[in-house]
């Protein structure tokens, strides 16, 4: 007996894995890919069960997968979902390609799972990602989603919201983030004013994925968003929140707000010109913008020769950028990051003004794509710029 308890000892001995605490063990667990973890199970009769207890699970399909196979992970996961014996606090689902619709699964799989998850487990960020199987929604997103209280994280890629969601709210939800979702601007809002603890939203979706015709304000985005500190917007949104060139007042300034993103900003665009105004002005306390121009733009007017047109950028550019920026004062800007910068009249005016405006200002980076012959032109005049910080100027 003495001889065999030693044996065991001496196995555990080696056995180090196994020995530590459990939440180490479901930590190193939600690292391996879900179909690994489960596999730990044969290794001994202690580790049977523990890849049931993991609160993190990741299904996804890669690129190009087939229907078929598709079709065996949904019935994985509804496996997995069975035997699970501890509570799921994070889940990521992505199935990219057409999986949906006439030639792919019924979306009722999808519905199942998320409908089990909704009633049974007290989830807290939630990864749903359809991938871009076409033009068009291939999955409406169920009504359970709505159900799931305890989140702080919803991040949604091209599935529908076509509904007006008749819920309480998300009054934990802190992350939302849509990109490519199929929406109203009515159910949007909605959404957004039941979210009363969101401090961080992403917003990418392109026109065509805009459903309703409503009109909106950037004061009804922003009612809906009093405790907003992170802001990431693709430009071509932007028109849903501004009906005209004219700045609009905003009636409390964005206080908490540190950082926004606009992402394939049109410089020569009025409507993205007259958003960023604002944004700015009633932003005091910025820390970091960072804006990726529109490589449209950049290819437009400098590789293919074409002049940049500058009665487009005088109609928009004097009325709605000089004049309402003029008493901005960025106390508390550190950071200035420009991508696909093209060295065109309003992308360099506005570097200009953040220069003269930020006395904190620490680091302007730059990338840029004009032509090699521009460049040292396009630096010598950014170094040459007046500005009111010790700012470091880095173009790459």
């Amino acid at each position: 007996m003495k001889s065999k308890r030693l044996s065991k000892a001496k196995r555990l001995s080696l056995d180090i894995i196994t020995t530590l605490p459990q939440p180490i063990i479901e930590t190193i667990l939600c690292l391996l890919p879900i179909g690994e973890a489960a596999r730990t199970s044969i290794l001994s009769r202690d580790w049977r069960y523990k890849w049931t207890t993991i609160p993190k699970l990741v299904f996804s399909t890669p690129d190009g997968y087939q229907i078929m196979e598709t079709g065996k992970l949904i019935r994985a996961i509804h496996q997995v979902m069975s035997l699970r014996q501890d509570p799921i606090h994070e889940l990521t689902l992505s199935l990219h390609g057409n999986c949906f619709g006439k030639t792919g699964l019924p979306s009722c799989e999808v519905d199942q799972i998320l409908c089990h998850l909704s009633k049974n487990h007290p989830v807290k960020k939630l990864i749903l990602d359809f991938g871009a199987s076409s033009d068009d929604c291939s999955y409406n997103l169920p009504f359970s989603v709505f159900s799931l209280h305890h989140l702080t994280e919803l991040y949604l890629s091209w599935c529908g919201l076509d509904h007006q969601p008749a819920f309480n709210g998300f009054g934990s939800l802190v992350v939302l983030s849509l990109d490519f979702v199929w929406i109203s601007r009515k159910t949007l809002l909605r959404l957004l004013s039941s979210c009363p603890s969101l401090k961080s939203f992403r917003l990418i979706m392109p026109k065509d994925q805009v459903v309703g015709h409503e009109n909106s304000t950037m004061i009804e985005l922003f009612q809906c968003l009093p405790l907003i500190e992170h802001l990431t917007i693709w430009s071509e949104t932007i028109w849903w929140f501004v009906p005209d060139l004219v700045p609009q007042e905003l009636p409390t300034s964005l206080i908490h707000l540190k950082y926004f993103c606009l992402e394939q900003m049109s410089f020569h665009h009025g409507y993205a010109l007259t958003f960023l105004a604002v944004l700015i002005k009633n932003s005091p306390n910025l820390e970091k913008i960072e804006l990726e121009a529109s490589r449209i733009d950049a290819e437009h007017y400098l590789f293919n020769d074409t002049d940049y047109d500058s009665d487009v950028y005088e109609e928009y550019h004097s009325d709605v950028w000089l004049e309402h920026l003029s008493n901005v004062w960025l106390e508390h800007l550190i950071e200035l990051k420009i991508r696909d910068f093209s060295n065109l009249e309003p992308e360099l005016e506005f570097v200009k003004l953040i220069l003269a405006k930020s006395p904190k200002l620490k680091k302007v980076s730059i990338k840029s794509v004009v032509k090699k012959d521009q460049e040292p032109g396009m630096l010598k005049t950014l170094l040459r710029t007046p500005r009111v910080s010790a700012v470091e100027i880095d173009v790459v």
